[in-house]
């Protein structure tokens, strides 16, 4: 029965044993870990070893080692190369949101990286693939309501004012802006790419694109008079400024457009008076269409009414 019993406790005791050679005890935590979990040695032999399971295309290992050197190496040259490469696994799994906070980590904690520029460059194409319409994949990640293009063009420019990709990513935003119908927005947005960057070749078309949003504030139900002139009058001094450029045809096609809503504003004032029996004003307002917007259909519903008025008046 001894035997029995000892042949038990014997064969437990060996069946244990390897479940606690997986378990060290670290003086320096004071506690027991798993050497599974453990760095290797120096960030060196670290990062290689992450670097390995990404040259396997192991991503999910490749972003545990990684993040494990970053946790126990985090001031080692290495650190900084190890945040970029958990952008570049984030941007290989299709996850571009991700990628991104990953390489903005890269500037915000190692500034002094060689890969900056690089990291600029790859925001900002991930921000033009978002302005497409590229699907947002994040999980458990809120993202910008909108569109995270708007966050990661201004973090373009925050990164370097005045980069080689500042003018575009600031002209980009200002179409993002106002693709969302956000007028004003992107007004500013395309204000700062004609006042930082005068000489860029963003300033231009900027320059039209404010003319367009003063153009969008008047559309729809409301007519806003005060928008719309200053909008002809932005397309005009472009089209003075910039008289053979393409978007100038575009220009010229807008302030037609603007006078035939400045045509049918003053036809409608016109007929307002009109009915209130203020033929006076009618009057004036009539002949202002005649002489100043000849060739619209309002001038010449303007001359009829005006012959309608003075055969009533010979009554």
């Amino acid at each position: 029965m001894k035997r029995i019993i000892l042949s038990l406790l014997i064969i437990s005791f060996l069946s244990i044993q390897p479940a606690y050679s997986y378990w060290i005890w670290t003086p320096k935590s004071g506690k027991w870990v798993n050497p599974k979990n453990l760095p290797k040695d120096n960030p060196t032999e670290q990062f290689a070893y992450a670097k390995s399971f990404l040259d396997s295309n192991k991503y999910e290992e490749a972003k545990r080692e990684f993040r494990k050197l970053l946790k126990a190496y985090p001031k080692s040259a290495e650190a900084a190369e190890s945040q970029y490469y958990l952008g570049q696994i984030e941007e290989k799994q299709g996850k571009l949101y991700e990628a991104y906070l990953a390489y903005q980590m890269v500037i915000d904690k190692y500034p002094f990286s060689e890969r900056i520029q690089e990291i600029i460059e790859l925001e900002y194409k991930i921000a033009e693939k978002f302005m497409a319409g590229e699907k947002r994949k994040a999980l458990g990640i809120e993202l910008p309501v909108d569109n995270p293009a708007i966050e990661i063009f201004s973090k373009v420019v925050d990164n370097s004012t005045y980069g080689p990709f500042a003018p575009k990513a600031q002209y980009k935003l200002g179409l993002v802006l106002k693709g969302l119908l956000r007028y004003y927005e992107a007004e500013e947005a395309f204000n700062k790419v004609v006042s930082r960057y005068p000489d860029s070749e963003w300033a231009s078309a900027a320059k039209f694109q404010i003319a367009t949003c003063r153009a969008s504030l008047s559309k729809g139900a409301a007519y806003d008079q005060g928008a719309v002139q200053e909008a002809k009058e932005k397309f005009e001094t472009f089209v003075k400024e910039h008289p053979d450029a393409v978007l100038s045809l575009e220009a010229e096609k807008n302030i037609a457009q603007i006078r035939e809503k400045e045509a049918e504003a003053n036809y409608n004032t016109a007929r307002f008076y009109e009915k209130q029996k203020i033929f006076g004003s009618a009057k004036i307002y009539y002949n202002d269409i005649i002489d100043n917007y000849t060739g619209s259909p309002w001038a010449v519903e303007a001359a009829v009414r005006l012959q309608i008025m003075e055969r009533k008046n010979e009554k």
